[in-house]
C-alpha cells in the first residue's frame, strides 16, 4: 500500500499504470502483453510486468484466467520488497 500512496503523492505510478492500460489488458488477454512478462527465477509461481519504470507482479493460473497482482511497485523497490 505505501507504493500507491507513494505514487499519489508524485503523480507517477498510478497515472503511469492507467495510461498505460496494461492491467486491463493483463486482466482480458494476458497472452497480447506476453513480450513484457517474464517469469521470475526466485519463485517459478510468480510473474511480472512491465509498465515503465514499475512492475507488476502477479500469479497467474493456467487451468483457467486468473490473475492475482501479488504487488506493484518501482523497479529498484520490488525486487527487494519480495525477498
Amino acid at each position: 500500500m505505501r507504493d500507491i500512496e507513494r505514487g499519489d503523492r508524485t503523480g507517477g505510478f498510478p497515472a503511469r499504470i492507467a495510461e498505460d492500460g496494461k492491467l486491463l489488458i493483463l486482466a482480458g488477454n494476458p497472452e497480447a502483453l506476453k513480450n513484457n512478462i517474464k517469469r521470475l527465477a526466485a519463485d517459478e509461481d510468480l510473474y511480472r510486468l512491465k509498465a515503465g519504470s514499475y512492475r507488476i507482479i502477479f500469479r497467474k493460473e493456467e487451468r483457467r484466467l486468473l490473475i492475482l497482482i501479488i504487488r506493484i511497485g518501482h523497479r529498484r523497490e520490488i525486487y527487494l520488497a519480495l525477498k
